[in-house]
Parts: structure tokens; C-alpha cells; sequence
């Protein structure tokens, strides 16, 4: 509901009738809110909070047990915590990053609360409840507190024991960074201001209404320790006690309305909202909220613990995005200035990496007028900004994960004929996304794959933007744009680029090669939050060409066996989203999620059954670590909710459904169009968990999948069960493959060598399809079919760079690749006496002195990284020298546990043995700048003879208090390349 800018009485009378009216039109609605769980998800590694919120609401109100970001602590709760610091009114579900918790309130009981140590309270779970749209503790300092909310304003009930200081303490340097600060009191009763923080979003702002429903009798503001009666504060370090008297009967209630505008978007937005002060009718009609969206989908099961799963899935689904415009259509662009949404509401917290797979396709069922919203949000965005949000968060863009999934967004909502927005500045605003020159996109547009050489997380980055390009051909398909419509094709056939068909895997690249070693269980750089076995089956928007690279239906259905069935140990770096482990299938983290249905494209559609049965009924609990990882804004949780139904959209861009394995026997969808569609399983149960036949309105479905066109008509959808498999490959017998128009795709050349440097001369050799003759160039030219032809070895003697095209018997050119082969200016030995971390070597020892240096990108993997020790190397120059300056170049990424050493020490030999300190330099770089840089530390020396440098480098040591690694006893590493000696 819109709003004018003067909200008139009248106007706050419409608003509560539509409320009214809308309680009359769901008393026939099932109340299925009360078995939602909002601790599902807080403990384990789920990150979701259990506070109030309504279906996409401004405000999430919410107990924080957790003042540091770290990684557990996310939402600002966790299950496992036994204290509560305050209740905020923003948090994040189920991110694994940090961010929100503004505008604290605490109540404390007789002393004055300034620090958090003060304030704070123990708690017990027990004295703690929490449903749709309301949560209350009873915290162990005797104050009940009660939370419920409306979209944009929280109101909080505290009863307070006897006493005369009931304290509501306020901290504006609660969680993250407070950048800009300001609160008035206006009146005993009422008190306004703002916050401007910095964490994940780099800058957010929220101002804030907060009335009193009494009057206080006294307040402090504290700031730096120095307290005072003022009314006014812009300290952002200020913290405020507000003083009430209580009787131990009446409780104190609180409203605290938001705005992401202004002070007078926020007033506005609780005049609009809550201009009274009855709490249970706030809460009612929250719960009312929650069944209009909740009985979208009906679902009955005997067994009260699925239920409990299915719609706290479904609650977490409509947790995010959440709203950002005022009720008078007033929002905060991404350029900081303020908008006028006149037709549609205006969204935040887009977590495109996580939820394009399933959440947004969800929506495309149940939720039609929204996806309109969130795209009109995505083009709103792209005009203020100049492209299409990433990871979006309070107007800001985050540029977290990876791709440019808003173009799948855009293309599954026009596919299937949803929304008003202007489809010709949604095509162009994705062809501006996909050419941002960022994050490895410029490689890949001109090279059709990004390498190590170009960027980390490389091969993710690849698959991910070829996805992509084929969702932007689609909306290209739809403007009738051909030419358009034939480049995108080709940029989504890139992942082949990266297909290795010796290994059955997709394989990073370095310097025109596969990078060698190469094991798929191992995490890495070169793939985002994942290994070579989680990604090597993304292409979705191409199975059939993928099928074929593997050599085949059979060839496929084996690769994706070992997938589930191979060992679940990972190699490399530890990393925390690699959870809900079957084989090396990860559920726990969305890179995974659509493989269990890639069977049903190998005529092998029990083997989906079996394992969509196995995550449903293994990887999802009634209970706090009920989430097998990450929650992700919701992803986590649609995959359950299609997935329980029985339905998964493998490729969204299309409008084909995948068929699994429901595990309810009776489901009606209400859908917009007031079509119902009920979906009916006969025979279900925990054994019979393979279809044996499905119909659709009486026709039998010949093959494993159903169209969006199809789920929206309405109707039955009857499936029988069985506990045969063999039964279910007999029945669905045609295949729902649909091939890509471009299928003579030739993938680039790979140019094989001992190594990027290398000392005298050194041999390369080229290599390409059966069918495709190989073109190079030795001259920094582009090759082409009148370059020399590539017939054997190419042996090398100076720094040179190749490059090669392969050019099938049709006359299709692949992309260009390219490397560069550098000669050593020298041939010194060296003796490394410290061990570097395998996963950064530089390339192996000689890697240090190759003359080839790492840049800031260190994830590209030419630096040496030393953990937990110093360094230390000689070098042996070979035969005696005049010595004038020993150098090394060092790297600091603190974020990311990289610190400068603390000094650097040089000594000199003839012989090897007996070696002479040369003299030592400080760092002076602090380990507490988080800026990531280089720093050389050079000596120079008068002229000194020496045969053998020694080069030592100190390491900091084990992380300082204030580092986030420091609780988990983290050790500092050295980052090193290279050194020289002159």
C-alpha cells in the first residue's frame, strides 16, 4: 500500500480496515503459522535469528547474544550462547557474513548500564519462546521482554520487576562500526536520530522513531565515560540510559519505527503503522500476516516435526529480501540520494548468489507480484548505480560471491511472462553486467575463460558468468535480438573451456595449461567456497553438451555415483561452508543443490528419488541445528520446500520443473491466479520413495519433469509411490533434454609446459580437438588460420609469449589462448629452510627468485605463504660477488591473516657456513591497517663480497585480541615474493 507524501487520517483508518478485512479473508485459511520454528537454523552452522519479523519486513527484532562478527554469530544469535546483550531491529538470516543489529534497547534493572558487561544478561532457553512474528525470554535480571513488529516498526512489552530504576539502556556502538551518530529526546515520551554504520555494507543508514508508552523519569548520556543530562547527542560512541519507574505489574512498552530515508520517512512510517499501543493486537495481526503467506501452500503429514520443517522453511523464504521503501514510496537509491516509488515496492538484501537457484524460482510460483517488485528493485538499482546488483545490502553493493545472477532473476521472471517492468532496460542493463571490467570478467569476454593467471576463484567465475550469458540469450530470444541472442550462446558454451576430458573434471588453468597437481577434493582459490567435485557439474543451462563431454548418458550417470559416493575427506584449506557432506556432495553450501536431479536427464530417476529422499530426510531437523549449513536469505530453505513438494528447477531461465521424490501425501497450492494446484501422493511413505507412475489431470507424464505452464494452469498432479526402483525408469521413458543451438563449440588450445619460468631454453607443446588444426604466434599477434600451423614440440630460449587458436574442419575458431614462458636473468640456487603452505608456492621454490611478482590479487597463487614460522632462504649466487642490495617484497592482507613480518635480518657468506650479519630493517607497516598491500624491505649495503645471501623475515606470531582470527588461536602468515639481490 502507497501512501501520499501527507498521510492523512483517513488514510491511517484505510490502513487498519485493510488489516481488519484481511483477518475476515483468512478465517478459513489453516493456522499453519504455529508450526513454524524460528530456532531452526540458530545453532549449528544454520546462522538465522529468532526474533520478530512479518513476511519481507523493514524490521527483524531480534536477541543478540553476539557483539564480534564472527562467523557463528552472523545473525547476531546463536543457540549455543547463554547471554543476550540487547534486541536490535536489523539482523541477517542466515548470512556468512555480518552485518545489521542497529537500535538497541536492553532493559536493565537498578544501576546505570553504559558498557556491555553492564548491561548484559544471562538467560536460559527454557524461559525463552519464539513463533511467527513474536519472540519473548525471561531474562535471569527478572525482566520479561516481549517482541512483535509490522513491516517497518518494532514494539516491545517489558515488565519490569518493583522497582524505581527500570533502565532501557541504548548503545550506538552496538555490533558494528557506528560512523555517524545523532539522538534527541523530544519529549520524555518520544525520542528520535539515526545511525550510519560500517561493516559489511560499507555505509548504512537508518533513522529511527522511538515513543515511550510512559514517560521516562530521568536519563544519562555517557559518552567516553563522561556522563551527562543532555537531550542531544551526535557522539557516535554515545550510550543512553533511559530511567522509567515500575510497579512490577504494568509493563513498559516501546516503539521504535524505521526508515533507511529519514527521521520523517520513519515517523510517517509508525503513524502508518502502529499509532496505538495494544501490543496483542500487534501480534495478532503479525500472526495473520504469516498465515496469508504460509497457506499459499498446504501441505498435511501426521508427523508434526515435517511440518514444523516445511513451513519454518517456508517462514525463512519470506525472511528476505526485505522491504526498503517508506509507506510514502520514498527509498535510498544506491547513489545515497532518495527515490519515489509510485507502482511497486522497493527491496533490499539481495543474496543473488545463493537464492537464484531456488528461492527466486519459488517465488515465480507462489509469489508473482513480488518478483515483479524485487526486478523493478534490480533496474531502480542499475539506473542509480550503472549495473545490476550483485549482493546487495542497504543500497549498498557488496560484491560478495560471484556472477551476475540478477540476469537469471530477469530472465526466469520473462520466460514464464511475470512482471511489468521494461524488458529492454533489463537486457540492457544485464549486457552491462556481464561486461563490468571487474573480477575477471574482461579475461573472459575476450579469452572465453578466465585463468590463474587473471583472477581467483577462477574456474567458479567461468561457470558462473557462461550461466549467465545464456540467461541474458534468453531475454535476448524473447526482444527477437539475433545477433545478441548467437554471442551469448557462445559466451555460455565458455565452462567447456575448462572441461579436462581426461579427468572427467573442470580444471583450473594457468598460463595456458591445466594446472598441475591437480586433485578434485582439493579446496583452493580457484574455486569459490568449493572444490573441483562441486563444480565440475555446474553447467545446467547445458546438460546435454555436458553429457556428451563426458562421453555419454552412462559415462555422466557413473561421474555423478562417485560424486555421491566417494570419500567425503577434502584436501587443501579448511573451509567452513563445505558442510552436509553425502560423498562429495556438499548440501550444506549452494554450488551442490541441483545435482541430485541431474539423474533424471540420464533416464535414471531413482537415483534422484533416492538421493532428493535422502537429503529431505537427513540434512533438514526440527531443532536449532536443523540446517545442514548457511541458511542464505532463504536458499537453504527452498530447496526444501520445492524439493518436498516434489519439484525442482534445475535450470532457472527455462520454465521446465524437475521431478523428484515428495514426502507429503497431500499438497494444494494457492496460487495468484486463483488456479489451485494440488498435488497428491498415493502410497507415500518413508519406504515408497520411488514414483512407480504420475499423472497430470488424468494424463500420464511420459517423462520426469513438468513445464511452469503446466504448475500454473492448476489441477492434480497424482503421483504413486512404490518401493521399487526399477519401476520408475521403466515408466518415465523420453528425456526432457532440450541441446543447445551452438553444439560445434571448439574449445580453446592447451599449451603444456615444465613451467611458466625456466632456465636455458625449454620445450612446449600444443594441444586441441582430433578434428581442429592448431595456429600460433610467437610475436604478441593474434593468431588465425594464416599463422603458422602447430605440428610438433616448440622449443624456446628467451622470454616469449604464445599464442594459439584451434580451427575445426567447419571453420569455427576457438578462443585464443595464451601464455607467457620467462627465461631466469640468472642461475642461482637456493635453499629454503622454512616450508611453504602448499596451496601458496609461487609456482615451487624457484618461484621466489623467477622474476615473475605477485601482485595484490595474492589468491592467484604467486606469492609464498609461510604460516606459523619464519621465513628464511639462501641463496647461492654461484660464484663470488660484489653485493650492494638484498631486498624481498612482503604482502599484508590482515583480513585474511596475512601480516607483514616484524623485521627483516641479512647474512653474507663465501663459503656457505660461516655466515656475517649484514645489517636488519623494521616493518613499519601496522599489522592493524586492514589495507592490502606490498611493501619491498631493501638493505643496501657498501660493496661486500659474497657468494651466499641469507635472507631471514620475522612472523608476527599469533594474531592480536582484536583480530577475528584470534579466538580460534590463529597464527599470522608471511607472504613473500621474491627477492633479489643486487
Amino acid at each position: 500500500m502507497i501512501l501520499t507524501k501527507f498521510i492523512t487520517r483517513s488514510a491511517v483508518l484505510i490502513f487498519h480496515l485493510a488489516l481488519f478485512l484481511s483477518s475476515i479473508s483468512t478465517t478459513a485459511q489453516q493456522n499453519v503459522a504455529l508450526y513454524v520454528n524460528p530456532f531452526i537454523g540458530t545453532g549449528g552452522h544454520g546462522h538465522t535469528f529468532p526474533g520478530a519479523v512479518v513476511p519481507f519486513g523493514m524490521v527483524q527484532l531480534s536477541p543478540d547474544t553476539r557483539l564480534d562478527g564472527s562467523w557463528d554469530g552472523c545473525s547476531g544469535y546463536h543457540y549455543s550462547d547463554s547471554i543476550i546483550y540487547g534486541f536490535s531491529h536489523t539482523h541477517l538470516s542466515g548470512t556468512g557474513i555480518s552485518d545489521y543489529g542497529d537500535i538497541m534497547l536492553m532493559p536493565v534493572v537498578g544501576k546505570g548500564a553504559f558498557k556491555a558487561d553492564d548491561y548484559r544478561s544471562s538467560f536460559n532457553h527454557n524461559n525463552e519462546q519464539a513463533e511467527a512474528g513474536y519472540y519473548s525470554v525471561k531474562l535471569n535480571n527478572g525482566v520479561l521482554t516481549e517482541l512483535t513488529t509490522t513491516n517497518r516498526v518494532g514494539m516491545h512489552r517489558y515488565t519490569f520487576p518493583k522497582t524505581e530504576k527500570a533502565i532501557l539502556a541504548f548503545d550506538f556502538s552496538h555490533r558494528d562500526e557506528c560512523t555517524e551518530a545523532y539522538l534527541k529526546i523530544e519529549s520524555p515520551t518520544r525520542v528520535i536520530g539515526f545511525r550510519r554504520s560500517k561493516a559489511w555494507a560499507q555505509d548504512q543508514y537508518v533513522a529511527f522513531v522511538m515513543e515511550f508508552s510512559q514517560p521516562m523519569t530521568d536519563h544519562i548520556v555517557s559518552v567516553k565515560g563522561i556522563e551527562s543530562k543532555s537531550t542531544e547527542t551526535s557522539e557516535r560512541s554515545s550510550k543512553i540510559n533511559f530511567s522509567f519507574k515500575s510497579d512490577g505489574v504494568t509493563p513498559l512498552l516501546v516503539k521504535v519505527s524505521l526508515s533507511m530515508v529519514d527521521i520523517d520517512g520513519a515517523a510517517k512510517n509508525m503513524e502508518a503503522e502502529l499509532p496505538h499501543w495494544n501490543f496483542d493486537e500487534i501480534k495478532k495481526q503479525a500472526t495473520i500476516a504469516w498465515n496469508k503467506e504460509l497457506n499459499k501452500i498446504q501441505v498435511t503429514d501426521s508427523d508434526k516435526n515435517k511440518l514444523s520443517i516445511f513451513y519454518t522453511a517456508l517462514y525463512h523464504c519470506f525472511t528476505h529480501p526485505s522491504t526498503a521503501s517508506d509507506v510514502d514510496g520514498r527509498y535510498l537509491g544506491m547513489n545515497k540520494e532518495i527515490y519515489q516509488s509510485t507502482d511497486y515496492t522497493h527491496y533490499t538484501i539481495f543474496s543473488l548468489w545463493d537464492t537464484f537457484r531456488a528461492l527466486h524460482p519459488l517465488y515465480t510460483i507462489i509469489d508473482r507480484k513480488r518478483t515483479n517488485d524485487f526486478i523493478q528493485s534490480f533496474l531502480s538499482m542499475y539506473q542509480q548505480g550503472g549495473r545490476l546488483p550483485v549482493w546487495e545490502l542497504a543500497a549498498n553493493e557488496t560484491d560478495c560471491m560471484i556472477g551476475y545472477h540478477s540476469a537469471s532473476v530477469i530472465a526466469d521472471a520473462a520466460v514464464k511472462g511475470i512482471g511489468s517492468f521494461d524488458l529492454p532496460l533489463a537486457f540492457e542493463a544485464m549486457k552491462k553486467s556481464s561486461t563490468w571490467p571487474h573480477l575477471g570478467l574482461p579475461a573472459y569476454t575476450k579469452n572465453g575463460v578466465i585463468t590463474i593467471d587473471d583472477e581467483h576463484e577462477s574456474v567458479s567465475k567461468t561457470l558462473e558468468y557462461a550461466y549467465d550469458d545464456f540467461c541474458i540469450a534468453q531475454v535476448a530470444r524473447l526482444l527477437k535480438k539475433d545477433t545478441a541472442y548467437n554471442q551469448y550462446i557462445k559466451r555460455s558454451l565458455s565452462y567447456r573451456n575448462l572441461f579436462d576430458e581426461r579427468t572427467g573434471f573442470m580444471r583450473p588453468k594457468k598460463n595456458g595449461g591445466w594446472l598441475t597437481p591437480f586433485d578434485p577434493k582439493e579446496v583452493n582459490n580457484h574455486f569459490t567456497e568449493a572444490n573441483s567435485w562441486q563444480y565440475s557439474f555446474f553447467a545446467p543451462h547445458d546438460i546435454s553438451g555436458h553429457i556428451d563431454l563426458l562421453g555419454g548418458p552412462k559415462n555422466f550417470e557413473k561421474k555423478l555415483d562417485e560424486l555421491f559416493t566417494t570419500s567425503s575427506l577434502t584436501t587443501g584449506r579448511e573451509q567452513a561452508d563445505i558442510t552436509g557432506l553425502i560423498g562429495q556432495y556438499a548440501h550444506g553450501n549452494e554450488p551442490s543443490h541441483h545435482m541430485a536431479y541431474l539423474y533424471n536427464y540420464v533416464g535414471k530417476p531413482h537415483k534422484t528419488q533416492q538421493r532428493v529422499r535422502e537429503i529431505l530426510d537427513n540434512l533438514y531437523k526440527n531443532s536449532p541445528d536443523g540446517l545442514s549449513g548457511n541458511e542464505d536469505c532463504g536458499q537453504m530453505s527452498a530447496w526444501y520446500v520445492l524439493s518436498s513438494l516434489g519439484i525442482y528447477q534445475v535450470c532457472p531461465g527455462t520454465t521446465e520443473f524437475s521431478i523428484g521424490s515428495p514426502i507429503f501425501d497431500n499438497v494444494i497450492l494457492n496460487l495468484e491466479n486463483r488456479n489451485l494446484l494440488t498435488i497428491t501422493n498415493k502410497n507415500n511413505s518413508t519406504e515408497n520413495k520411488f514414483i512407480a507412475s504420475a499423472s497430470l489431470n488424468g494424463s500420464l507424464l511420459k517423462s520426469p519433469s513438468i513445464s511452469y505452464e503446466q504448475l500454473m494452469k492448476g489441477g492434480d498432479l497424482s503421483l504413486n509411490m512404490t518401493n521399487e526402483p526399477a519401476l520408475t525408469d521403466s515408466f518415465f521413458k523420453e528425456s526432457q533434454i532440450q541441446k543447445l543451438t551452438d553444439s560445434e563449440f571448439v574449445t580453446t588450445p592447451i599449451i603444456t609446459s615444465n613451467g611458466k619460468s625456466f632456465k636455458g631454453k625449454t620445450s612446449v607443446t600444443i594441444e586441441s580437438c582430433s578434428y581442429c588444426s592448431i595456429y600460433y604466434t610467437l610475436n604478441n599477434t593474434t593468431p588465425n588460420e594464416t599463422s603458422k600451423r602447430y605440428t610438433g614440440p616448440i622449443e624456446l630460449k628467451e622470454t616469449t609469449n604464445l599464442e594459439a587458436i584451434a580451427i575445426n574442419t567447419a571453420g569455427r575458431k576457438s578462443y585464443t589462448t595464451k601464455a607467457t614462458f620467462y627465461k631466469f636473468s640468472n642461475d642461482w640456487k637456493i635453499q629454503l629452510t622454512s616450508k611453504y603452505n602448499p596451496q601458496y608456492t609461487a609456482g615451487g621454490d624457484d618461484g621466489i627468485i623467477d622474476g615473475i611478482r605477485g601482485d595484490e590479487n595474492w589468491r592467484k597463487g604467486e606469492w609464498q605463504g609461510y604460516q606459523s614460522q619464519d621465513f628464511e632462504i639462501v641463496i647461492d649466487l654461484i660464484e663470488t660477488k660484489s653485493v650492494t642490495e638484498i631486498g624481498a617484497g612482503f604482502l599484508q592482507d590482515t583480513r585474511a591473516w596475512i601480516i607483514m613480518p616484524t623485521q627483516m635480518e641479512v647474512e653474507l657468506s663465501l663459503d656457505g657456513k660461516l655466515f656475517t650479519k649484514a645489517g636488519s630493517l623494521k616493518n613499519t607497516v601496522p599489522a592493524e591497517d586492514y589495507t592490502v598491500q606490498i611493501q619491498d624491505l631493501k638493505l643496501s649495503i657498501q660493496k661486500q663480497k659474497a657468494r651466499f645471501v641469507k635472507i631471514k623475515a620475522k612472523n608476527f606470531g599469533t594474531l592480536p585480541p582484536w583480530h577475528q582470527g584470534n579466538p580460534f588461536k590463529g597464527e599470522a602468515f608471511i607472504f613473500v615474493d621474491e627477492v633479489w639481490v643486487k
